[in-house]
């Protein structure tokens, strides 16, 4: 893990935090207009946009609270290898917790907070390390999940003032982009990761042929093996 892209990564969450905390503000000492002006309002055509402001509002200083420190970590723990995939993921959890809510939510009520995001980033977390088979993402994955596994109770049906389509919504997103942004792995033909060896043989493309030096190898290095191959090789071409 790089020390440059964890301090990019506290850096992003650190304003994504001090945002949310100044439209507060703003918010409460508007008695909550913005809620009800940019909140998500079931299949309301003309709101559907509201997907995208809806997890910038809260309800109150409690909500806020209650979401800040899980949003911070799980959100550096997210960000910190790449934060274009973090960006990435951001509007993909957005939407996909948005427009469950959007599309099933029952009544006109507005619905906000970042609940879904930190679902979302939960949920990518976990999976990450398992999808990529890295260690250290699979750590912090496990890390996160013990830390963080009690907030899955107020997904449940039936929580009182709790959108649990928004949470459900944001966790499936979380865990379908951990598939979806995972590492590219370079592979050979048949399937299995071979190191990038540049400047050594290249086969004549016919069975049986031998193969040819094209030149010494990339920085001057000539592994040991890989010599006496084309050694023996050359000699038993010349009849020795």
């Amino acid at each position: 893990m790089s020390l440059r892209n964890l301090r990019n990564a506290l850096i992003v969450m650190g304003a994504f935090l001090a945002l949310i905390w100044i439209l507060q503000v703003v918010n409460w000492t508007d008695h909550y207009q913005l809620d009800q002006e940019y909140g998500i309002l079931p299949r309301s055509v003309g709101r559907l946009g509201d997907i995208f402001s809806a997890p910038f509002l809260h309800a109150s200083w409690e909500h806020i609270e209650g979401n800040s420190v899980p949003l911070f970590v799980l959100g550096v723990a997210a960000a910190y290898r790449s934060l274009l995939r973090f960006a990435a993921l951001t509007v993909f959890v957005a939407i996909t917790s948005g427009l469950t809510v959007w599309f099933f939510q029952s009544g006109n009520t507005v619905t906000i907070g970042a609940s879904g995001l930190i679902f979302g980033y939960f949920g990518y977390v976990l999976v990450r390390g398992i999808v990529d088979r890295n260690w250290i993402d699979l750590l912090v994955g496990l890390l996160a999940g013990a830390a963080y596994y009690s907030i899955l109770a107020v997904a449940l049906p039936g929580t009182p003032g709790i959108s649990w389509l928004g949470h459900i919504g944001g966790l499936v997103g979380g865990v379908a982009a951990a598939w979806l942004l995972r590492t590219p792995r370079a592979v050979s033909s048949g399937g299995a990761r071979r190191p990038f060896l540049a400047g050594t043989r290249t086969s004549a493309g016919t069975a049986g042929s031998p193969a040819r030096r094209t030149g010494p190898s990339a920085g001057g290095t000539s592994g040991g093996s890989q010599s006496a191959d084309d050694l023996l090789r050359d000699l038993k071409d010349m009849g020795l």
